[in-house]
């Protein structure tokens, strides 16, 4: 089994999620085998791939593998800066350069000199800040905030993303030059209902991880366990089946993991091969759920729909507005203002992105 299990490395100005990435079925592999020989080389690259299909990490495999390994790697949540905070984050300022500017500050640009700087949510940047990333990656210098000196840089940028940048492009969000300059190379996550192979093996490596966290044995996965594990779509990739192994420990006392331990949305359950089952759309399953609830009588239908829509993409997009604006084609302004109203956002509480 290869697995890749990467130091944490600070500084990060995100939550370090706990991730592993499991190259068992075939086109993981295929994968990784792709990311060996390109890793060596100076060339940015675009990782692509739905939420929680383990962006950052193969970002650090790729910095792991380089000629840059024992410099810095510094991962960077674009979507998590305010809009007016972005540039001094990115490029540094110096002291008075805005109101609360105490002291100068490297930007992260800079805290990454001499190894890999890795803008996560790419796709999030202000159309005047790629601009100036641009620059940077052409000059190879920034310029902080509030001066007027250049600062030469040594720095490999890999940026991903979890939308249609070719899309973000003609839609006008998006630079067509920066693009082209950040995806010299090109690596896409599948999605892990697209790579099966990798459930079990990744099911046992959160097994052993939190079972040491957690002071237990290593629990063991029964049968059944296994086949419900396997036929679930899991929408929220890796990061999902993470915490549903972690769950399912706590609740088992770190005995071995029964099927009823795993705790699923069973709407999402795949059917075997060999079953008379139809196959399931969108469309049936939203038909069934609003038959139901004509037939409960449930008051207010039309706002608990819209309610519960809005949440569960919210949810979906990683509780990132502007992804969710884009999923349900509305603006950001509306998106935020009916996720304030049913209490999935409260100001001033969250940073927004």
């Amino acid at each position: 089994m290869n697995l890749l299990t990467l130091p944490a490395v600070a500084p990060v100005p995100m939550r370090k999620r706990a991730s592993a990435q499991v190259f068992e079925d075939p086109l993981s592999l295929e994968l990784l085998a792709h990311i060996q020989r390109i890793a060596p080389s100076e060339a940015s690259i675009l990782i692509n791939g739905a939420t929680g299909t383990g962006k950052e990490l193969v970002a650090r495999h790729v910095h792991n593998l380089s000629h840059r390994r024992n410099g810095p790697f510094i991962a960077v949540n674009c979507g998590a800066f305010a809009e007016t905070l972005v540039e001094a984050e990115l490029f540094g300022h110096e002291k008075g350069a805005f109101t609360g500017a105490l002291a100068a500050r490297a930007g992260w640009f800079e805290e990454a000199n001499g190894g890999t700087l890795f803008l996560d949510e790419i796709g999030d940047l202000p159309l005047a800040i790629q601009v100036k990333i641009l620059r940077v990656l052409q000059e190879r210098e920034v310029v902080r905030l509030g001066s007027r000196k250049s600062i030469p840089i040594n720095v490999r940028v890999l940026a991903a993303t979890n939308i249609q940048l070719e899309q973000a492009i003609i839609q006008g969000r998006f630079r067509e030059d920066l693009f082209y300059r950040l995806n010299v190379v090109s690596l896409q996550l599948l999605p892990l209902r697209k790579r099966p192979g990798d459930i079990i093996p990744l099911a046992h490596h959160f097994i052993e991880e939190y079972s040491s966290r957690l002071g237990y044995q290593s629990a063991t996965l029964s049968d059944d366990a296994i086949h419900k594990l396997s036929k679930y779509s899991w929408p929220g990739n890796i990061r999902e089946l993470e915490n549903v192994i972690h769950h399912a420990l706590l609740i088992s006392n770190g005995n071995e993991i029964q099927a009823w331990h795993i705790t699923l949305n069973n709407t999402r359950l795949v059917p075997d091969d060999n079953s008379n089952v139809s196959e399931i759309t969108s469309e049936t399953l939203l038909l069934q759920a609003l038959e139901s609830l004509f037939e409960e009588r449930v008051d207010n239908i039309h706002q608990l729909v819209e309610d519960l829509l809005i949440k569960m993409a919210y949810q979906h997009c990683g509780y990132n507005q502007v992804h969710t604006a884009s999923l349900l084609g509305l603006t950001r302004n509306v998106t935020r203002s009916h996720l304030i109203r049913i209490g999935e956002l409260i100001v001033n509480h969250r940073t927004p992105r």
